[in-house]
């Protein structure tokens, strides 16, 4: 099977494989305190894995290091090309991480390897941590143009068909950064109004509210899907795990990049 060449290797983290599991490990080792909540599906930031890596890994650490089903990773499309999957497999320095082609031959959406296979930094980043921490499971990965409401919704259908035509364990991944490039103080008022809703996995309520407040998060509609599938699969509601901004890191709080690890169990 074709496997996608990383594109962010060497820039969003470490092109070594040594360094990258060292920087993976101080990660998941400060999360190592937390139980595992056997979620439904989690948040994950998609920045560079210095900055952000620590919020990422929180999310990933609330699941059972010995899970070996399909990651359902869904992210957003910044250069704007339409929601697609496809059966590529996906490299990263520390190996590959196969995709399960049932799945995404299961699922009603467009196929697109090309769309895949172009430089884009919101599935990719989740491949390192998947590969170090689950090394046995699989992915079936959407990329999403529309993230609209009802665009979101279709997706998660997609989701519920392709796992109950299959019979996959899934935990479903929704890649998104929250505010960007405000103030600090601006962005944390801004995402918790916006997380708020999805605490209770009011949809259309966070749609409203990223209107009302102009909030530049870039996974809404990933975030939607993934709520919207996991509802149906029994979810009630979501736990924020954690949540930092860029300047935890770069220590810049004029200019900052918002980080939140949910799970919804």
């Amino acid at each position: 099977m074709a496997v996608r060449r990383p594109s962010f290797a060497g820039s969003f983290y470490p092109d070594d494989p040594a360094s990258l599991q060292a920087l993976l490990e101080r990660f998941f080792s400060a999360a190592a305190g937390f139980p595992s909540c056997h979620p439904y599906g989690i948040v994950v930031p998609h920045a560079g894995i210095a900055i952000s890596g620590r919020i990422a890994a929180r999310s990933f650490a609330a699941i059972d290091p010995e899970f070996t089903g399909t990651f359902v990773v869904i992210g957003p499309s910044h250069a704007g090309y339409p929601t697609c999957t496809s059966t590529l497999d996906w490299g990263t320095p520390l190996g590959t991480v196969k995709t399960n082609q049932a799945f995404v031959e299961a699922l009603p959406l467009p196929k697109d390897d090309d769309v895949m296979a172009a430089r884009e930094n919101s599935i990719e980043v989740m491949m390192p941590f998947i590969r170090y921490r689950f090394p046995r499971s699989l992915v079936a990965v959407i990329q999403m143009g529309n993230q609209s409401y009802e665009p979101a919704r279709r997706v998660a259908d997609a989701i519920v068909q392709a796992q109950k035509t299959t019979g996959e364990e899934i935990v479903i991944v929704a890649s998104s950064d929250y505010s960007h490039y405000v103030m600090e103080s601006v962005a944390e008022r801004q995402d918790h109004y916006v997380i708020e809703p999805l605490l209770s996995l009011d949809m259309p309520e966070m749609y409203r509210r990223i209107r009302e407040e102009a909030v530049s998060t870039c996974g809404y509609g990933p975030v939607a899907a993934m709520v919207e599938a996991t509802r149906q699969f029994g979810a009630t509601r979501a736990e924020l795990l954690d949540y930092s901004t860029s300047a935890e890191v770069t220590g810049d709080h004029f200019q900052v990049v918002g980080y939140a690890a949910v799970a919804v169990v």
